[in-house]
């Protein structure tokens, strides 16, 4: 089984969301399907499943290696690197 081997590099506590929404949706006119956390810098982006998926391309842009979702009830981590939910 493939394990994340960013995790131990995490910044704790983890960042506050810098925001309540994703910005980059908002500042575009789309909505949201649904948030994540930049678990590095706090950065709140959309899903995969949202039209202008903002948390992948956050990761994209910065190597900000992993995210956790913002959704009520979730607490599980992607790691965008080694491509394994933490």
């Amino acid at each position: 089984m493939k394990q994340c081997t960013h995790t131990a590099s995490l910044p704790r506590p983890e960042p506050g969301p810098l925001s309540e929404t994703c910005l980059e949706c908002r500042a575009a006119g789309t909505h949201p399907v649904q948030l994540r956390l930049c678990l590095d810098c706090g950065h709140v982006g959309c899903c995969d499943t949202s039209p202008m998926r903002h948390a992948t391309e956050h990761h994209k842009e910065t190597g900000h290696p992993m995210m956790r979702s913002l959704e009520p009830g979730e607490s599980w981590r992607w790691c965008f690197v080694d491509h394994v939910i933490v």
